[in-house]
């Protein structure tokens, strides 16, 4: 049960109401002040205070200030007037419930209606920031299209003065060979007048020297001829195109027979295997050979890349596993990896591919083949 504080103090103008009421150990984190137009209220455990108010007030601007174990109002009268007493005399209870259940319900409409106030101010604000952003954002926009069309123009005008530039070299070079044809022609025309004063000329010296004899109209005919030797020709290329080979020997020093022998079974072997490997339908002709991913493997290698070599010299050894140098290539890779097993194992499958080729090869034509194919 809270105990009543009936020992308060009070004071008014006719504007305002002074009131002070004494709570010992009060502070603002334990009362609960309630104020209303017509009720005040101040619980701070044990103590209760309330008051049912004369006339009415505006509670919006009246003020409560705690400390010093005192609680002091300060109420601004909606009326200016005095007022006889502070609370209202000769109400009942029921009376006095009906005060404070409408003080509640007006005081939960105000704060619905702060609650609603401050979520339209929210909205408000939130749109009103979207707008400025959307202007923001249009205006950068904006300036990126005109810098974007600055550019075009900028870039525009620039290929422009470069076509200009080459129309004008152009029809420099064009003047510059038509005045070299001119020339050329000019001193042609040159060359044909003087041949045809000379032969002029000529001709009037063998009427003259006739007497002279066969010999000397020969000798001069002979100087006439080689004048009239015409200009050598002018200087040019020619383009020798090779037949391609497979082999880096010469064709004169190779086996044909032979080599394209083993070319057209490596083609054989290479579609024989290719149709049930499906990881070879996306690849070009040339990554489906053997050689060419040995290559590449090497190269990957070269790059410390081991895994991808090891895909390279796997895809190599589906498409041909009867050359020895894959699993050698390979037995690196896994080497590099750690993996000593696996290279253990490949290095003995390229050892046993290459005891079964040393039987079946003759000694001389091996020799003969490893020359051909290392181009001594």
């Amino acid at each position: 049960m809270p105990l009543q504080v009936s020992n308060y103090s009070w004071q008014q103008t006719s504007t305002a109401v002074f009131i002070s009421v004494p709570l010992r150990g009060v502070s603002v984190r334990d009362a609960d002040v309630f104020c209303t137009e017509n009720y005040l209220k101040v619980n701070c455990p044990p103590f209760l205070f309330e008051v049912f108010l004369y006339a009415p007030i505006d509670d919006e601007s009246s003020k409560a200030k705690i400390g010093n174990n005192t609680v002091v109002f300060t109420l601004h009268k909606k009326e200016a007037a005095m007022w006889e007493t502070l609370s209202l005399s000769g109400i009942d209870k029921e009376m006095m419930q009906k005060i404070r259940e409408k003080s509640i319900l007006q005081a939960q409409e105000r704060a619905k209606e702060a609650m609603e106030a401050k979520a339209v101010a929210r909205r408000e604000d939130q749109k009103y920031t979207l707008n400025v952003m959307m202007k923001i954002e249009e205006e950068e926009r904006k300036k990126i299209e005109d810098m974007k069309e600055n550019e075009r123009i900028k870039a525009t005008k620039e290929l422009e003065a470069w076509k200009e530039c080459q129309r004008k070299a152009e029809e420099l070079k064009i003047i510059q060979r038509e005045e070299k044809l001119y020339h050329q022609e000019k001193q042609m025309e040159e060359k044909r007048k003087k041949l045809k004063h000379k032969c002029l000329s000529g001709n009037s010296a063998s009427k003259n020297f006739a007497t002279k004899g066969r010999n000397s109209g020969n000798i001069f005919f002979e100087k006439l001829k080689e004048d009239n030797i015409p200009a050598p020709r002018s200087v040019g290329s020619i383009k020798i195109s090779f037949t391609p080979r497979v082999f880096p020997t010469a064709l004169r020093e190779s086996q044909v027979a032979e080599e394209e022998e083993w070319l057209h079974k490596q083609a054989e072997a290479r579609r024989a295997m290719n149709t049930d490997i499906p990881e070879l339908y996306d690849l070009k002709e040339e990554e489906k050979n053997p050689e060419w991913l040995k290559d590449k493997g090497n190269r990957l290698f070269a790059t410390e890349n081991y895994l991808a070599a090891i895909n390279a010299y796997n895809l190599a050894i589906r498409l041909n596993n009867r050359i020895p140098l894959l699993y050698l290539n390979r037995a690196a890779c896994h080497l590099k990896l750690k993996n000593l097993h696996k290279a253990i194992e490949d290095s003995s499958k390229a050892y046993r591919i290459m005891k079964l080729l040393l039987r079946l090869i003759h000694p001389t034509k091996l020799y003969k083949m490893m020359l051909r194919r290392f181009g001594i």
